[in-house]
């Protein structure tokens, strides 16, 4: 039976992280866009691409690990756990600028690593084997840019005809069904097809949310049962554990978790000076997205089934320092916000 799950988890992980990322392309309306500010737009971007960068370049400048393995690494390291941080808001009841704009970076940052992992990927696949004869490097990102072009007029296609008979869906039992549907066909052509799936979904929100403004509807029932789609990765990551590979991490289990910090904290400061935050957003945002745990566990089941057997390093990588940074993750979340003075005192003193 866990040989049959193993076998499956590469097709679950895609229709769960799917379904995921067609929510999160709720993010990308242009009310909230206007809603948000500059600053959210361009921190959220930076931290995660920082990330990515600072990871990418341990992997392959620094231990020499192949490059479509060290795209795979970076794109990982871009995503971060919103709930821990949250947690941690609600718990010291903190408020402020610098809250509201933690709140609405790890908002986005998800959305942005989902879209950094599905152009990773692709081009992870064609680069896999540079050495095979015909191998011409234009040629290959011209392929994956063209998978990726497919993946948005698949999404575009699927959001209008969901939008055009959406009117039909009148109460909301049916709302959760109607949705889960186009989801799922979304999500089975693109594989069919061969295009990334995460950006299909994506775009399939994107297009959806800003056809119409009544189509939030569809995104709000997905909220009631987007929770437990996580707890899927945390069962996977369990049977797809292997024990033997703990001792070889070494040198890139140390490289990943702390090129992915430092790629936060100085993407995030970036993108603060960039978009003239407020000198303590600039200087502390970061050290609130440390967490990192069920969209990276999902990535990196995606990595380990489609890059067998380098993936289950990549895997078994994320899975640990998954552990350490859920751990230490909620202190330099509530450091970031007292150093911004936004905790209540009281809270503050009752957790000394």
């Amino acid at each position: 039976a866990s040989e049959q799950i193993i076998n499956a988890s590469g097709l679950i992980s895609n229709i769960v992280l799917g379904i995921i990322a067609f929510g999160l392309g709720q993010n990308f309306s242009r009310q909230n866009f206007s809603r948000i500010g500059k600053s959210i737009i361009w921190i959220s971007l930076l931290e995660a691409g920082g990330a990515w960068a600072g990871v990418f370049f341990a992997s392959f400048f620094l231990l020499k690990q192949p490059l479509y393995l060290s795209l795979l690494f970076g794109a990982i390291a871009s995503a971060t756990a919103p709930a821990a941080t949250v947690m941690i808001i609600r718990e010291y009841r903190a408020r402020g600028i610098f809250t509201n704009t933690l709140l609405g970076v790890v908002a986005l940052d998800d959305a942005w690593s989902l879209i950094i992992f599905s152009v990773s990927l692709t081009l992870a696949k064609a680069l896999r084997y540079p050495l095979t004869e015909g191998f011409f490097l234009p040629k290959i990102f011209l392929s994956a840019f063209s998978e990726i072009g497919g993946a948005f007029a698949l999404g575009a296609l699927i959001a209008m005809t969901f939008s055009y008979f959406s009117r039909f869906v009148k109460t909301e039992a049916d709302l959760l069904i109607y949705t889960l549907g186009f989801v799922l066909l979304n999500t089975g052509m693109a594989l069919y097809l061969h295009f990334p799936v995460l950006l299909a979904n994506i775009f399939l929100g994107v297009v959806l949310v800003n056809i119409r403004k009544e189509n939030i509807r569809f995104f709000e029932v997905f909220r009631r049962v987007d929770s437990p789609l996580y707890l899927f990765f945390f069962v996977l990551a369990g049977v797809h554990l292997e024990i033997n590979l703990l001792g070889k991490l070494g040198l890139i289990g140390v490289a990943y978790f702390g090129f992915r910090i430092a790629g936060k904290l100085l993407g995030a400061s970036l993108g603060g000076y960039l978009s003239r935050a407020p000198k303590l957003v600039k200087k502390y945002l970061g050290f609130g997205l440390i967490p990192q745990a069920g969209v990276a566990l999902g990535l990196a089941l995606i990595a380990k089934v489609e890059f067998s057997p380098l993936g289950g390093i990549v895997f078994t990588t994320i899975m640990v320092t998954t552990i350490v940074y859920e751990i230490i993750g909620p202190f330099f979340t509530k450091f970031a916000l007292s150093k911004a003075g936004e905790i209540e005192e009281k809270r503050l003193a009752d957790s000394v």
